[in-house]
């Protein structure tokens, strides 16, 4: 994902082409060795807006947005109105996806880490509607079986084996979250079973 990002030119700790104001804040330790060797394609013109977010320093750019908004407090209005960070981790999620994501390339690295299982339903509505506008393409990294199954999802698969194509259900996160949930009693009977005795 970072690769990607920087050849989008976004902030590689997440944030859009104008969250680069503090190159220590942008590059410092997430610089992607891939970067060089992507080439991307661009149909019909070269994309320059959408974002790229990162659950694991969302934390950090929350933080940054803050400290632009104590010169300028309207930046928060970008946010839903109000900071981040007080707001809690779902919510501001969804804030993000609901005021920042209009048309553009949305590079999102595990967006369901803060999401309950409602809040990602929310989520998909998001990017159907912006889907469904032909304005926004989403590159999706995660873990998510309830993402894996959005309609007509090109889903790209690293492992062992390489990078392949596949469907959702073939996917270790669907098949066992499934197996989990059809049948609870025996994974837990199994992995808890010398705890009872």
């Amino acid at each position: 994902m970072e690769g990607i990002a920087e050849q989008c030119g976004f902030n590689l700790r997440g944030g859009n082409r104008n969250h680069n104001l503090n190159t220590g804040w942008r590059f410092e330790g997430y610089e992607s060795a891939l970067a060089p060797h992507l080439q991307l394609g661009w149909t019909p013109r070269r994309i320059t807006e959408g974002f790229f977010m990162r659950a694991e320093s969302f934390f950090n750019f929350a933080s940054y947005i803050d400290e632009l908004a104590v010169e300028s407090p309207r930046i928060l209005n970008a946010y839903g109105g109000r900071s981040l960070h007080a707001q809690s981790h779902g919510e501001s999620f969804l804030s993000l996806f609901n005021n920042q994501f209009e048309a553009g390339i949305y590079l999102l690295d595990e967006p369901e880490a803060a999401l309950s299982p409602a809040r990602i339903l929310a989520f998909m509505a998001v990017i159907n509607t912006l889907d469904q506008s032909g304005r926004a393409q989403f590159i999706i990294a995660t873990h998510s079986p309830m993402l894996l199954c959005y309609p007509g999802a090109t889903i790209y698969q690293f492992d062992e084996n390489g990078v392949h194509e596949t469907n959702y259900r073939d996917t270790e996160h669907f098949s066992l979250t499934k197996s989990f949930l059809d049948n609870p009693d025996l994974y837990l009977r199994h992995l808890l079973g010398g705890s009872n005795s």
